[in-house]
């Protein structure tokens, strides 16, 4: 009898009409198929409990949760390799695993077991795709007196400066041997260039800040991902002068979210005043303009120990947005 109590003889029944119609759907009792009929002496050797667990497991739609896990381990396995895998083998296995599950479709065990090793393969073939997408030059030593030029990306103020990302076109300076993509520079409050704008400067390069001790926040690594390969500041006055060319469209997208940003932190400012609107632009738009010196020194002594403890805890907030108020919040 099936679980509905319909009998079983009617239900095959209605698979195998199915099937004359060119519908395909999941074997009747293909989950005892898989452990009796491959393996018939493995019934003797797994306990009844067992068996069934694995039956309910291998059944229609329970399978597919299982995808994300294989796909979980491909990326694990990425993280365990020796060395920077290339990205051309990664890619390479993925399309072998894809081509044996189309070619295996038809055997069930073989089918599932293929399947797996697809969703690891593909794991780790997509691990290995944003390591190389993301890669980029760091600098490894300070460089002083350092000619930069380039388009303003992205800008930010605090209480003591400004700063501001800049995408490089030119550079030229003593320790500079690649030529680095992304540097984010300090300037004195009020003297950042608008977003958007093409500006040359001279200014003294750092290599990214490091953790100032075991467990507390990585500056580098916030940085790495963002593709900016050093810090520094600017040694005299930011010229802005005509670009050599036209601004990319992801630079004119860059901008525009940048435009919005600061219309919403106007916003904020126009309505709440004080610290409190500081705050309440500094959750929406990450934006710590005009804080108070004093609420600055607390965040940046107090957050960056509270975020290597338990920032969830404390704070009140998720560790991500934790680390990424700290980082603001930092001279």
């Amino acid at each position: 009898m099936a679980d509905d109590g319909e009998p079983q003889d009617s239900v095959r029944a209605r698979a195998r009409a199915g099937a004359r119609a060119g519908i395909r759907t999941w074997p009747v009792g293909g989950a005892q198929w898989g452990w009796n009929g491959v393996w018939p002496d493995i019934g003797l050797a797994v306990p009844a409990r067992v068996r069934a667990w694995a039956a309910a497991e291998i059944g229609a739609g329970r399978l597919f949760p299982w995808f994300a896990v294989a796909f979980g381990s491909g990326i694990v396995l990425y993280f365990a390799a020796d060395h920077e895998p290339a990205w051309w083998a990664a890619f390479l296995a993925a399309a072998v695993a894809a081509i044996a599950v189309i070619f295996l479709r038809r055997r069930l065990l073989a089918f599932v077991l293929a399947l797996g090793f697809f969703a690891v393969a593909l794991g780790f073939a997509a691990a290995t795709l944003k390591a190389t997408l993301i890669e980029h030059p760091v600098l490894r030593f300070p460089a002083y007196s350092v000619s930069v030029a380039g388009f303003v990306e992205l800008r930010d103020e605090s209480q003591k400066s400004d700063r501001f990302v800049l995408r490089l076109e030119h550079i030229e300076g003593n320790r500079i041997v690649d030529k680095l993509q992304r540097v984010r520079l300090s300037v004195r409050r009020g003297m950042a260039p608008p977003a958007g704008a093409f500006v040359e400067a001279k200014a003294q390069l750092n290599p990214p800040l490091q953790p100032l001790r075991p467990g507390s926040y990585d500056f580098a690594r916030d940085l790495y991902f963002q593709r900016i390969g050093a810090s520094g500041f600017v040694h005299g006055a930011v010229k802005v002068v005509t670009p050599p060319a036209e601004a990319g469209w992801r630079l004119r997208a860059v901008t525009f979210v940048e435009s919005v940003r600061d219309a919403i932190d106007m916003r904020i400012r126009s309505v709440l005043s004080g610290d409190v609107g500081s705050i309440a632009s500094a959750l929406i738009t990450a934006s710590v303009t005009r804080l108070h010196p004093t609420f600055t020194t607390r965040c940046s002594s107090q957050a960056s120990a509270t975020c290597s403890r338990s920032p969830a805890t404390t704070w009140r907030w998720s560790p991500a947005s934790c680390s990424s108020f700290c980082a603001r919040c930092s001279p």
